[in-house]
């Protein structure tokens, strides 16, 4: 598919993706302001695509009582269509204001000019935000492993509403993107017995890659400490739950948008005294509310990202230009992959000078 780009106000050219509507996408082109006071122009080089939700997006399976809840911060338009959304996203810091009064700080925007950055942004070719809205990528995390961030930070969040203790028994139910990066995380805490289970065996690969024992659901040890869910199916939650000692949690990560899930609470739910705890990265968790900001966190899970083993989630990647055929390829199923990268274009000599 060619993308349709225009000439811009700043001098650069830029296109975004968008759903136009359930089931369908494509390129259009975006007029980039000049950057303002405190704001920075980035290049994307980078993004990826957060499978579970935005395919989700995607289908137009956002409830409407949450359309509200479920904005990205740089969204434009509006559940179920048109909307651009995403939030996966790495470029380069081409340049901030024109005129250095707009600044207040001039060295802090000069430490960001030519810096790799991550920001929660949809997929973009280039676009102008607040500075503070992006964070430097540490110059040991390649650019293509920096996408991860957002998700890296969702699994963080959650082990902080969690507190997994040394040596606690701890199921991971779903090997998708978030369920990948909590079993990663999990492992490296000192004597934690980590288990990843899905219906999937070819994920018992990247399993091993990540450090942490697979397990089928028909073969998954019980009596679990904890259980983090991250499958959006009833079946997940239901052997989540099926597989704690008394008196353990099971930490749903998982978005079932418009999805309804029954569940089985006739066996061991009271007389084991379970329970079934939330966690959503919207809102840090309480544990670390008065300590931490989101630019902490986000920062902390791009740290995280100098772990090599974190590639093993980038399974495939496309060019920008095919993005609408390739979400419509992983809604249905036909391209399957635990993070699917967005591979950028090149600036042209003419837009490296503007």
């Amino acid at each position: 598919m060619t993308s349709r780009t225009e000439t811009a106000p700043s001098g650069f050219t830029a296109a975004a993706f968008w759903v136009r509507a359930p089931g369908q996408g494509d390129i259009r082109p975006v007029a980039l302001p000049e950057p303002g006071p405190g704001e920075v122009l980035v290049r994307t080089v980078h993004s990826g695509v957060s499978r579970g939700t935005e395919t989700l997006v995607f289908r137009g399976g956002v409830p409407k009582s949450q359309w509200e809840e479920m904005r990205a911060p740089f969204q434009d338009g509006s559940f179920p269509g048109p909307v651009k959304y995403g939030y996966l996203s790495v470029g380069v810091v081409e340049r901030g204001p024109d005129d250095p009064d707009d600044l207040d700080d001039l060295d802090d925007l000069d430490d960001l000019v030519g810096r790799t950055v991550f920001c929660l942004h949809p997929h973009q070719t280039a676009y102008v935000v607040p500075a503070s809205a992006v964070v430097p990528v540490p110059d040991d995390v390649p650019a293509r492993r920096a996408v991860l961030a957002g998700t890296v930070e969702t699994a963080l969040n959650a082990l902080w509403d969690l507190g997994p203790l040394v040596g606690d028994r701890v199921t991971v139910v779903g090997a998708g993107m978030v369920g990948c990066c909590v079993a990663r995380l999990l492992a490296r805490i000192p004597e934690v017995e980590v288990a990843l289970v899905d219906v999937d065996p070819g994920r018992a690969e990247v399993a091993e890659q990540l450090g942490v024992a697979f397990q089928s659901p028909r073969d998954a040890t019980g009596r679990r400490d904890a259980v983090v869910h991250t499958s959006a199916t009833a079946s997940g939650l239901q052997l989540s739950l099926d597989l704690l000692a008394p008196e353990g949690t099971v930490l749903d990560l998982s978005w079932y948008g418009d999805r309804r899930v029954h569940l089985d609470l006739g066996g061991a739910f009271h007389a084991g005294r379970l329970a079934v705890r939330a966690s959503q990265v919207g809102a840090i968790a309480p544990a670390r509310r008065s300590s931490r900001t989101h630019a902490d966190r986000l920062a902390l899970a791009l740290r995280l990202l100098r772990d090599p083993a974190y590639d093993a989630l980038l399974t495939g990647e496309s060019p920008f230009a095919d993005l609408p055929e390739v979400m419509a390829a992983l809604e249905s199923g036909a391209l399957p992959a635990l993070c699917h990268t967005i591979a950028y274009p090149a600036p042209t000599p003419t837009e490296r000078t503007c």
